[in-house]
C-alpha cells in the first residue's frame, strides 16, 4: 500500500477559467510517476471530505505537475493553496498507458482530459494530437503539445480551431493511425472506442470515475468491462478500449 507523501507547492498558476496548475516538489513522486497515473490528495479543511484524485500532467527533475478544474468544495480548497503550502497525498497510483503499442500514435483529449496526456505525448515519436474544448476561453496547452507533434484543435462552438470535436479531426486522418490514446468525457471515449473498432485500430482509454479510497478498498470507482466490474483506481484508470462496456 502506498504511504502518504508530503509535497511542497513550489509554483502556482491559473491557466484559464476555473483551471489551476500546481508544481509539487517531491523527488520520489516524480521519479516513480508514469504517464496516465494519478495522485490522491487529502483535503485538509476540517470537513472530512474525501481525497481528490488528480491526474499527473508531467513529472521530471523531482517536480510533478498537476492541473485541475475547480468543480466543488474539495478542488476549491486545493485551488486556494499557494506557494510554500504542503499537500498530503498518495501516489503515483493506478495503471498508466502502455507505450509499446506500436505504430503512429494518435492522442485524443477532451477538456480536462487533455492534461493526463501531456507526459505520455512527450515520450512518443511523431504523434498526432487532437484536442477538443468547449470554447476558445477553455483552450490550454496548445503550444506545449504543438512542440511535440502535429496538433489540431476543435471547439464545440467553433470559436477557435475547427468547429466540432477532436474525434472528428482524428477520424479524417485515421488511415495514418497505429494506436489511439484518449482521455476525456465518457461520450468522447465511447466514440473513440467505436471509431477504433470501425478501423481496426487499438485504443487505450483513460477512464474517470468518482473515487473514495483510491487504493481499491472501497469499490466505489468501478466501470463495466467484458470481464466484469473493474476498479478504475487500481486496475485502471487506463484500459484497452476492447475491455470497456459503455451503457
Amino acid at each position: 500500500m502506498k504511504q502518504d507523501l508530503k509535497c511542497a507547492i513550489i509554483e502556482r498558476r491559473v491557466l484559464s477559467s476555473g483551471q489551476v496548475e500546481l508544481i509539487l516538489d517531491n523527488p520520489r513522486l516524480a521519479d516513480e510517476a508514469k504517464p496516465g497515473q494519478f495522485v490522491h490528495i487529502a483535503v485538509e479543511n476540517g470537513k472530512n471530505l474525501l481525497r481528490r484524485p488528480i491526474s499527473i500532467c508531467d513529472a521530471e527533475n523531482g517536480r510533478t505537475r498537476i492541473i485541475f478544474e475547480i468543480k466543488g468544495e474539495g478542488t476549491k480548497w486545493l485551488a486556494e493553496r499557494g506557494v510554500g503550502d504542503t499537500l498530503t497525498l498518495m501516489g503515483p497510483l493506478g495503471r498508466g498507458f502502455d507505450l509499446d503499442a506500436g505504430g503512429r500514435a494518435f492522442i485524443i483529449g477532451g477538456g480536462i482530459g487533455v492534461f493526463p496526456l501531456y507526459m505520455l505525448t512527450k515520450r512518443l515519436k511523431e504523434p498526432k494530437i487532437f484536442l477538443g474544448f468547449r470554447n476558445k476561453d477553455m483552450v490550454v496547452m496548445e503550444d506545449e503539445f504543438a512542440a511535440l507533434g502535429k496538433t489540431l484543435v476543435a471547439t464545440d462552438d467553433g470559436s477557435y480551431g475547427a468547429k466540432g470535436f477532436a474525434i472528428d479531426l482524428a477520424e479524417r486522418e485515421i488511415s495514418d493511425c497505429g494506436v489511439i490514446y484518449a482521455c476525456g468525457p465518457k461520450p468522447m471515449l465511447k466514440a473513440v472506442k467505436a471509431m477504433a473498432e470501425r478501423h481496426g485500430v487499438r485504443a487505450q482509454l483513460s477512464m474517470e470515475e468518482r473515487m473514495g479510497c483510491g487504493i481499491g478498498a472501497c469499490l466505489v470507482c468501478v466501470c463495466k468491462t467484458t470481464t466484469g466490474n473493474r476498479q478504475v483506481c487500481l486496475q485502471g484508470p487506463v484500459f484497452d478500449a476492447k475491455e470497456i462496456i459503455f451503457d
